[in-house]
Order: C-alpha cells, then sequence, then structure tokens
C-alpha cells in the first residue's frame, strides 16, 4: 500500500466521536486539549460545552483512574488517579446513586427543595453502610431524613471532608444530562439552580467538590443565577472548547494511538512521540509542534488532504475549510462532527477516488460535510425536537434572508401554532422553544442562543453550513445542501 492509502485507511477506521458512551474507555481515544484541563480541576464547578464537544465524555472518563492518572500527568492538574468520583446524575439509570426524572418530578411536586434533593444526594455517596440515608429504602424518606437532620449532614460532611484532606485527595460528585432531569423548563431550572446552590455550599469544604457539566443555552438562562453567591460559582466556569488547532491534535492522537499508530507516528512526522506508560497501558502524546505550530499543522493536513478545495486555490485550503464549514454561528466545532467528516472523506475516496495521490480527494471532503451536518441535524433531532420542525420548514430556502420570509413560511406550514399542543407541553423541554409565547421572535432568539441562527447588520438571518446542509437550504457558492 501506499502512504496515502495507509493514512486513508486509517482515517476511514476512526473511533465515532470521542468515545462517547464507551462503557471500556481506552486511555488511547483520550485526547486533552490545554484548554480542558482547568474543566478538570476540582474547583471548577460548572463546566460548559455545545452538543458533541465531550461533556458526557469527560463525565464518564473521570470516573476511570487511568484517565484520571493521565490527566494528572500534566504539571498543571490537581487531579490523581486517587482522586474519589461518584455520579450525582448521569445518562444512565442509577436509581441507589440518585433519584430518576419521575422521582424528582414527585419530590418537586410535594414541594421538596431542589437544593436539598441534591444534598441528599450528595450525603448518600459519603454515608457509612450503616448510615440511615444509606439504610432506608426510598428518595423520599432519605430527602426527609436529610430535612429533619440537618446537623447529622452537616458533621458528616465535614467529617469526610477531614478525612480527604488528611489523604491530600478529593472527592468529586459528577452531573451530567441535566436535561434529562425533568420533562419541563419550569422543573429543570428549578434543579439545576438547586444543584449550582449545593456547588456553593461546598466551596466552604477544602475537599468535596460538586462538578456539573451543561448545556450553554442552560447556564445562559438567568433562571440558574438568581440566589446570592451565583455569580461565584458561575463566573469561575470552564468552556470545552475545540480551537482549529486542538481538533487536529485530537487527530494526530487518535491516529498516532490507533490499530495502525507505529505507521501513523512515522508517517506523520519524523519528530519523537513521547511514550507514557499507565497501568499496563502505552500512550504516544503528540509533540507540541504538531499542535501549537499553526504552520506545522497545515502542512501535515495538506500532505493528507492535497494543498486546494479543487483544482486551484480560489476554491480554499482543506485545513481551513474544514472547520470552517462545520463552526456554528459562534466559530465552535464540535470533535465528533470534525472525525465524522474525516470519516466520510476517507471512506468516499476509496471507493470513488481510490489512486488519487492523497489519502483525500476535495470532493470527498465536501461529501464528508454534508454527512457531519445530517449527524449535527440528527443530534439536535434528539435534544430539541423543535428546532427540527422549524427548521424543516425553511428547506428550499436561500440564506442570507430577511427574517420576515422565515416568519412567514412558519406562517403557511402553520409551524409555530403546532409546538404548543396546551399548557403542559408549552413547557416542556423537548418539544418547545423557551421563548414561544413571545411568537416567531422568541424562536428566534432561542435559535440565536442555540448559534443556528447568526443576525446580520441590516438584521437578515444567516444559517452557517453545518445545519443549513443538513437542512437542505442553499447559499450562492456554498455546499450543497442534502435533499431529502
Amino acid at each position: 500500500m501506499t502512504p496515502a492509502q495507509i493514512l486513508r485507511q486509517a482515517l476511514a477506521d476512526l473511533p465515532e466521536g470521542t468515545s462517547h458512551g464507551d462503557a471500556d474507555l481506552s486511555v488511547a481515544n483520550v485526547y486533552l486539549p490545554r484548554s480542558h484541563l482547568k474543566a478538570m480541576d476540582p474547583d471548577a464547578s460548572v463546566v460548559v460545552g455545545m452538543r458533541g464537544a465531550g461533556k458526557t465524555f469527560w463525565w464518564q472518563a473521570l470516573q476511570n483512574s487511568n484517565v484520571r492518572l493521565l490527566v494528572g500527568k500534566s504539571e498543571l492538574s490537581r487531579l490523581t488517579d486517587a482522586t474519589e468520583v461518584k455520579v450525582g446524575f448521569g445518562v444512565s439509570a442509577k436509581p441507589e446513586d440518585y433519584p430518576s426524572k419521575d422521582v424528582l418530578a414527585n419530590l418537586l411536586a410535594d414541594n421538596v427543595n431542589p437544593r436539598l434533593v441534591w444534598r441528599t444526594v450528595l450525603a448518600r455517596h459519603l454515608s457509612p453502610e450503616v448510615g440511615p440515608l444509606r439504610q432506608l429504602a426510598s428518595w423520599r424518606e432519605r430527602c426527609e431524613h436529610a430535612r429533619s437532620q440537618p446537623e447529622e449532614i452537616d458533621i458528616l460532611l465535614r467529617k469526610r471532608d477531614v478525612e480527604l484532606d488528611d489523604h491530600g485527595t478529593y472527592l468529586l460528585i459528577l452531573f451530567d444530562a441535566l436535561d434529562r432531569c425533568a420533562d419541563g423548563w419550569r422543573d429543570m431550572y428549578r434543579l439545576i439552580q438547586g444543584l449550582m446552590r449545593l456547588a456553593s455550599d461546598m466551596r466552604s469544604y477544602r475537599r468535596i467538590r460538586v462538578k456539573a457539566f451543561l448545556r450553554t443555552d442552560q447556564v445562559a438562562d438567568p433562571r440558574i443565577r438568581d440566589f446570592p453567591d451565583a455569580s461565584k460559582i458561575l463566573s469561575s466556569q470552564a468552556e470545552l472548547n475545540w480551537p482549529p488547532n486542538e481538533l487536529y491534535g485530537l487527530l494526530w492522537h487518535l491516529l498516532a494511538n490507533g490499530p495502525a499508530g507505529a505507521d501513523m507516528r512515522s508517517l506523520l512526522t519524523n519528530k519523537k512521540w513521547d511514550p507514557l506508560e499507565l497501568q499496563g497501558q502505552t500512550v504516544f502524546a503528540v509533540p507540541r509542534q504538531l499542535v501549537f505550530t499553526e504552520q506545522t499543522q497545515r502542512d501535515m493536513f495538506h500532505n493528507i488532504a492535497g494543498p486546494w478545495m479543487g483544482r486551484d486555490p480560489r476554491r480554499g485550503f482543506p485545513y481551513t475549510w474544514i472547520p470552517n464549514h462545520l463552526a456554528d454561528t459562534e466559530g465552535k466545532v464540535s470533535p465528533r462532527s470534525f472525525l465524522a467528516a474525516l470519516k466520510t472523506a476517507a471512506s468516499d475516496t476509496d471507493e470513488r477516488h481510490p489512486e488519487h495521490e492523497y489519502a483525500l480527494h476535495f470532493d470527498s471532503i465536501k461529501l464528508g460535510v454534508q454527512e457531519a451536518s445530517k449527524i449535527r441535524v440528527e443530534e439536535f433531532r434528539e435534544d430539541y425536537p423543535w428546532v427540527h420542525r422549524v427548521l424543516t420548514a425553511l428547506e428550499g430556502m436561500v440564506v442570507p434572508c430577511s427574517f420576515e420570509e422565515i416568519e412567514q413560511r412558519w406562517q403557511e406550514q402553520d409551524v409555530l401554532p403546532q409546538l404548543v399542543g396546551g399548557d403542559t407541553a408549552r413547557d416542556a423541554v423537548k418539544s418547545t422553544p423557551r421563548q414561544i409565547d413571545r411568537g416567531a421572535q422568541g424562536v428566534r432568539d432561542d435559535l440565536e442562543a442555540l448559534s443556528i441562527f447568526r443576525r446580520l447588520l441590516d438584521d437578515r438571518v444567516n444559517i452557517p453550513d453545518v445545519f443549513r446542509v443538513g437542512y437542505g437550504l442553499g447559499r450562492r457558492g456554498g455546499v450543497k445542501p442534502v435533499r431529502g
């Protein structure tokens, strides 16, 4: 096989996303951008990211002692493999560790304070096996015990904190998937605010910390900030950003530590790849120059994808073209979309351009962006079905366009009234925009908050390619939309 074909096969074999949902998480798939180090710090109580940025990945990875050991290798990290980690809420049902959505709904209906609910969850994790929080059968009983015996809980927390401090380690209680903690916007934000209150309380302890992984739109809502000292928690939030150089750093890491790792390390660069030995597993760290020197990165990727996105430079350059066409209105790209585009491009090149001199053909890269757009659309369909409804109605339109044209299309297809089917549906997290009561302008604001709509200076609406292509909208000179 030629070097191009070896690279092409390795690109086609890239893991999906960054191993989200993989119960046997391998440290070979763990790449730590420098900007994510803050998110791993025990004192970062709030970690914020867009869909696909890595919230659930890190929520899961931090439960793995090998990953904690890997992160702890950084001289800037206070995390170690000895750090204790418990789960306070997450994607999987674990009724012994935390209440389910339905149980939470019943507790809130009985006027149980949301902060008390999460305090009970935390205390149960710290409680000895013979303690009452371990012996009581239901979360209702446990919350009532915590409510009626606050001093007992205070003593428990302080005792465990002293023990942890004596050992020089931390205990983290991780919370993820909080969009699944309630069916309604009101209850969801009550529960998140209660969690933020608890996180604020934990600042008085030395070693016990809450770490909540939240979406950007959840953190932006003023309802979670309506309590004293909220700014102290939220102002120190850590963001899971993926600038282009870190996306390519992730690519080099996965190739260098993948099934064809030895070949990849040889083909990518002649620089030394330092091995890290982690409890029987070897991980090769990406040379700094491949992450922090843009020209080196650009040259490296153009050795893989060719210098241009067509027959000449007028079509753009692959190194910048791919991130630019996968970015939302904030310029943010999810690693899942990035890797999906490259995997598709490699497979298509192998099928349609097997003798191409580079690992990736420029036409296949364009197809990869189309596929990544479809994946992004499906993600939003899962998280926000209402987004899918309002954008599907715009198929065939060309952007930028006036908002009046969009509003007219929604009216013609009776879109907004269909989103509201009564008082219950009006509050539903999945099926309705937060600001549906404000009509079309409220929906526009919600789409802007999700980085789907961009408001131009002349008040027209633009939609970035990563959404535009998947929803079948056009743009002069842009990537062709996906047609249903």
